[in-house]
């Protein structure tokens, strides 16, 4: 990382207080990196801020996909490299892209210091709304990279059993969804 300075000393060429510096760091709206020494001194890395920092995210649907997960980042870690980035984080997660409640991904999003998300598929920060979701982070002065612009349609098919799932699940009961589930997709596969 880039050469630090006392919390103090980068209030101080911002023109704003110690108290006001500290209680942007306590909120989580603070501009830039920064860590807590053992001594319980704040240091700043400011230099970061200038070329933004570039976060990589990849998920997969299902556990059975980790082994694509390593090659997604992969990848991503490369076309980084390939465009002089410096990758500040990683983030990878196993969950649906329907899920609204993704650790990683709300880290990210939270996060005022990422100001480029990479991801392989525009399709892996999430299923619907990624246009919303690109243009609220293009407002703040942050972006989302994609690599490829295509869709995956391998995870596409295991959203569906999600949300088919899901809806099971609130009709029927969480015991039985699942098999009401597959019952209504091979019952959907007979007819066509």
């Amino acid at each position: 990382m880039n050469q630090g300075m006392k919390l103090s000393t980068w209030a101080k060429s911002k023109g704003i207080g110690y108290r006001a510096a500290y209680n942007q760091l306590k909120s989580g709206v603070f501009p830039c990196p920064f860590e807590q020494l053992a001594t319980g001194t704040y240091v700043v890395y400011p230099e970061n801020t200038k070329s933004g920092n570039t976060v990589i995210y990849c998920r997969v649907s299902s556990h059975d996909q980790k082994a694509d997960l390593a090659r997604q980042l992969d990848r991503v870690r490369s076309f980084c490299a390939v465009k002089g980035w410096t990758v500040f984080k990683e983030v990878t997660e196993v969950a649906s892209g329907l899920n609204d409640h993704r650790k990683g991904l709300l880290s990210i999003l939270s996060d005022a210091t990422v100001t480029r998300v990479v991801v392989e598929h525009r399709d892996r920060l999430a299923r619907f709304g990624v246009a919303s979701l690109a243009s609220s982070l293009a407002a703040a002065g942050r972006q989302v990279v994609a690599i490829n612009e295509t869709e995956q349609k391998d995870d596409l098919v295991q959203d569906f059993v999600d949300v088919v799932t899901s809806m099971c699940a609130r009709i029927y009961g969480k015991r039985s969804a699942k098999n009401k589930a597959k019952k209504m997709l091979d019952a959907a596969k007979e007819e066509a």
